[in-house]
């Protein structure tokens, strides 16, 4: 057979070949655009393990994409949506973004929302547009549906991501997330402070990816018409209103595991309330505080920097790999050139009150640590609001106060997780009321709380200290108080 001939029929096959590769591509493709009405997938057992009955897309992609692994996530994920396109929380039409990676949006556009787009650092046609937690690339109110995975549980602030995809959800759009993280309930309400525009509609245990994998909590947020938070969108099973503000039923489900006060007068409280810091249950061991804007530490009466901030604070205090800002409120001269080398740490060095103005302060005025303050250079110190209140006889120094209620409520909120400690030598008597009444109680998430009292001396046997004019049982009354109107708090030494 003469070669030439031989040559073109072959070109004229290749040629046929390509032709009806590229129609049946075409015809896929208008068959994908229409495969919105998928069969519903039981999302129980786990997803990973039932068999697909989605279309497959043919999307072009890195290889990775194509990988074993990478298809059972877009079938596992394929799962999780079916069932919110079932609901009506999503629709072929609707434009959806989603937050965890490409699989999730090759998911949705296999389950015929053609739309779907994924975000990630680097842009990855025709999947994936280029963006990052701070800002995603869309308009306000511009999107139907957000899916966003896993992403909070591996952002670096999880509450920026969250700001970001309540931004771009139109109003009555409809946000779903999943996570390892939700399974109490303070941190679902932490979860809900990062939203206040949108609505918890359902919360639901799910299969993880594979049986190797844990549980996953799955819930789902409606935006509301309106970005202004409303009491609906704040609370978890209600709460309990106390001046000017809620203390959630996510608060009070703590104090059941927290350790009990000590009722009776400890007749050696130095040993008593020191022993005690082995049963004090930490907040952190209790629940998931992953969800907060911002970590913050405030050392009310701090005096030197290793005193509780170094000491105990740094070392001890749990923190679930969180940073913290630290603020160390201190009136005392003494203590303040320590902290100018002191990295995240901030120095306030008024005292703390109930307004502002100007009080009288007095150094080395605890009897019995007269020659302890003046070896170590540290006055014990108490803040007195008038002259007239009598002293014990030490040095005393005029000082700054401001309104701490105030200054509290103008540096964090109800998105941040607060963790304070207050030793202000008797005017916590006078602190926590204006705390209650302004209601910036509300803020802080846990109390370190030293109270004192008339307690009986280390130094005279039989005798109780003239400091303070007030009783162990005053100070019994303000821990439970605290504690009844949801304030975990402990009692300090």
């Amino acid at each position: 057979m003469d070669p030439a001939p031989r040559r073109c029929s072959l070109l004229k096959r290749a040629l046929l070949l390509a032709v009806a590769v590229l129609a049946l591509r075409l015809l896929y493709g208008a068959f994908l655009s229409v495969a919105g009405t998928t069969t519903s997938w039981p999302l129980h057992p786990a997803a990973a393990s039932v068999a697909r009955t989605h279309v497959q897309a043919d999307v072009g992609a890195p290889e990775a994409w194509r990988s074993r692994h990478w298809r059972k996530a877009v079938d596992y994920h394929a799962a999780v949506l079916s069932a919110h396109l079932a609901d009506g929380f999503l629709a072929p039409a609707s434009r959806d973004v989603c937050l965890g990676g490409a699989q999730e949006a090759l998911a949705l556009r296999e389950l015929g929302v053609s739309a779907a787009v994924a975000v990630a650092k680097k842009r990855a046609p025709p999947l994936v547009v280029a963006g990052n937690e701070r800002r995603l690339p869309f308009h306000d109110s511009s999107v139907d549906f957000v899916f966003a995975g896993r992403a909070l549980d591996s952002a670096k602030r999880p509450s920026d991501l969250a700001a970001e995809a309540a931004r771009i959800l139109k109003p009555q759009g409809h946000l779903v997330l999943l996570t390892s993280s939700a399974a109490d309930a303070y941190s679902v309400r932490s979860l809900q402070a990062l939203l206040p525009s949108l609505r918890l509609l359902r919360s639901r245990d799910i299969s993880g990816p594979d049986d190797s994998s844990p549980p996953l909590r799955e819930l789902v947020f409606h935006k509301l018409f309106h970005d202004t938070p409303t009491s609906s969108s704040l609370g978890v099973g209600g709460g309990n209103s106390v001046n000017n503000c809620t203390i959630g039923d996510h608060k009070l489900q703590l104090l059941s595991s927290a350790e009990p006060l000590i009722q009776e007068e400890p007749l050696k409280p130095w040993i008593t309330l020191k022993r005690n810091i082995n049963n004090i249950k930490y907040l952190p061991a209790l629940a998931d505080i992953s969800f907060k804007r911002q970590y913050v530490y405030v050392d009310v009466g701090a005096r030197s920097y290793g005193s509780s901030i170094g000491s105990w604070f740094r070392k001890h205090y749990p923190k679930q790999n969180h940073t913290f800002q630290v603020f160390a409120i201190e009136a005392d001269p003494t203590f303040h050139p320590e902290y100018a080398t002191k990295k995240g740490v901030t120095l306030l060095p008024y005292a703390a009150w109930v307004k502002n103005e100007t009080l009288k302060f007095e150094i080395n005025g605890d009897p019995g640590k007269e020659e302890e303050a003046k070896a170590n250079g540290r006055g014990m110190g108490r803040i007195r609001p008038t002259a007239g209140n009598k002293m014990s006889g030490g040095e005393v120094r005029s000082v700054p106060a401001f309104d701490f209620a105030e200054w509290l409520k103008q540096t964090v909120s109800e998105q941040d997780y607060v963790v304070m400690k207050m030793d202000v030598e008797g005017t916590e008597f006078d602190l926590i009321p204006r705390l209650f009444d302004t209601g910036a109680i509300c803020l802080i998430d846990e109390l370190f709380l030293e109270c004192h009292y008339n307690r009986w001396q280390k130094c005279c046997p039989g005798e109780r200290s003239p400091k303070y004019d007030n009783t162990y049982e005053e100070c019994l009354d303000l821990f439970s108080s605290l504690r009844e109107s949801g304030v975990l708090v402990h009692q300090w030494w």
